[in-house]
């Protein structure tokens, strides 16, 4: 009898974080990655050939450097409408103007516009969902593509008063996926595709501590980032799983390997080694864009969400850097945590807990964000 009550309470310990060997296995899967991502991925073209996507509305976040800037230019030259939701509009309209020379005498002009969007401020999610929904016109594809990795900086926090990466990375994503679902579903079949990351397999969730601020964890940007991630796909499970099928929308995660940017210095010492010595591992942004593109294009993608879904499977579709279905960590397999984790994400972004199926059903919304409703 005291064995089982021993188990009982062991069992029911809350975990404060990763054990040792999940946080082995983590860093493992992220080596892999680095050292054999290019030849996992070798039988992708450069760039990735898009089917005919004329008749697509895309909305791209942190689209103007790096992976999202090569996302969304390769849509608009594969025939998208596509709408650049950007921090800095001057920077976005310069490089329409770029893409529109380089185009030119190549067949029509590209289909691009720029609306402001600051993931720092919920009340300009809000604002750009209200602006969007108001044009009553369908969206097909929005690609929560905008992050931040803040390096080695301090910890900082939005004006809203959340940690800036758990706010940029996973909640302002969260808010504004749900406040399109309107549009989304005047463009079904749609998709919400989520940049994701490798990283994510080394982080942990306290929907406790979302702010990393009660002292149980040491707070670095490595911890906020990785956190962040995991936080994307245990939300995005879950709301994939409270889309009926008839709503039409597809949720996915993806990883864009690793690609090469500054992140390296505050990773281990071994994964830095490996930026520095072998550079030809490391993904372009070209090549970095390529599961995202795939995901928010390939016609197979609705089928195999709803296969999961019919199966049961708890977490979203995960398409990894070679465009193929992977399996997220297993802390992203945590059902009882993504629950936790929705229902905080939604009292954080100001939502009701029923918002998704209210909007499903045509009903309107208040979002605390912002003075209007939706």
């Amino acid at each position: 009898m005291a064995r089982t009550s021993s188990w009982t309470a062991s069992s029911s310990r809350k975990k404060e974080g990763l054990g040792w060997i999940e946080w082995l296995r983590g860093w493992m899967y992220v080596i892999h990655e680095l050292l054999f991502q290019r030849i996992m991925a070798s039988h992708l073209q450069n760039p990735l050939p898009l089917p005919p996507i004329n008749d697509l509305t895309c909305i791209v976040t942190g689209s103007t450097s790096g992976i999202g800037c090569e996302i969304a230019r390769q849509l608009a030259e594969a025939g998208a409408h596509v709408v650049m939701a950007v921090r800095n509009p001057k920077t976005a309209h310069e490089l329409i103007l770029k893409w529109q020379k380089e185009w030119s005498g190549m067949g029509l002009p590209l289909n691009v516009e720029v609306m402001e969007l600051d993931l720092l401020s919920l009340e300009s999610v809000a604002k750009f969902a209200e602006t969007w929904n108001a044009r009553s016109a369908p969206l097909h594809v929005l690609i929560n593509n905008a992050g931040i990795f803040s390096i080695g900086e301090p910890q900082k926090f939005s004006k809203d008063g959340y940690e800036e990466h758990m706010q940029v990375n996973h909640l302002a994503p969260a808010l504004l996926s749900i406040l399109l679902l309107p549009s989304l579903i005047r463009g079904s079949p749609s998709r919400i595709i989520n940049v994701n990351s490798v990283m994510h397999y080394v982080g942990f969730v306290d929907t406790e501590d979302m702010n990393v601020v009660s002292g149980k964890r040491k707070y670095t940007s490595y911890v906020g980032y990785t956190s962040s991630k995991l936080a994307q796909i245990m939300f995005s499970s879950v709301l994939n799983k409270r889309l009926p099928a008839e709503a039409g929308i597809s949720v996915v995660c993806t990883s864009p390997g690793i690609v090469h940017t500054n992140v390296a210095r505050d990773l281990p010492r071994i994964v830095q080694a490996g930026y520095h010595l072998i550079p030809y591992f490391i993904f372009s942004p070209q090549e970095g864009s390529r599961s995202a593109l795939f995901s928010a294009t390939d016609p197979q993608i609705p089928e195999y969400c709803e296969l999961l879904k019919a199966d049961d499977w708890p977490v979203c579709p995960f398409i990894s850097q070679d465009c193929r279905p992977a399996n997220p960590s297993e802390e992203a397999h945590n059902i009882d945590t993504s629950h936790k984790l929705w229902e905080k994400t939604l009292q954080m972004i100001g939502l009701p807990s029923d918002a998704v199926e209210r909007l499903i059903e045509g009903e309107e919304i208040t979002c605390c964000h912002t003075n209007h409703q939706e």
